[in-house]
């Protein structure tokens, strides 16, 4: 196996400009932002103890597999804070959350 042509790399980056990755948290996020994001955390945690796939994590939720990817991705801007703990409660009922 060689390296990659010129075409290659150019056609595989061209590609990646239209990918979404993980968003981040901010340098100095709000507590609410570190809540948020702490939720969608809890639910990749679950995800990987459970060894399951998204597709099942959607069915588990009962969402459509592209809302589970947005929370595992961190990108939660359709997402109100309520809804996100009442989907994850569907995972863990006796949940207990924090702010701060």
């Amino acid at each position: 196996m060689g390296f990659p042509s010129k075409q290659q790399i150019e056609k595989a980056l061209k590609r990646l400009e239209k990918v979404e990755g993980t968003l981040m948290l901010p340098e100095h996020p709000t507590p609410l932002q570190k809540f948020r994001w702490d939720i969608c955390q809890n639910f990749l945690k679950y995800k990987r103890v459970h060894e399951c796939s998204q597709k099942e994590l959607a069915e588990t939720l009962g969402v459509d597999e592209a809302k589970v990817s947005k929370i595992l991705h961190h990108r939660i801007e359709e997402f109100s804070t309520d809804r996100l703990i009442t989907l994850y409660e569907k995972l863990d009922p006796n949940v207990k959350l924090k702010v701060g």
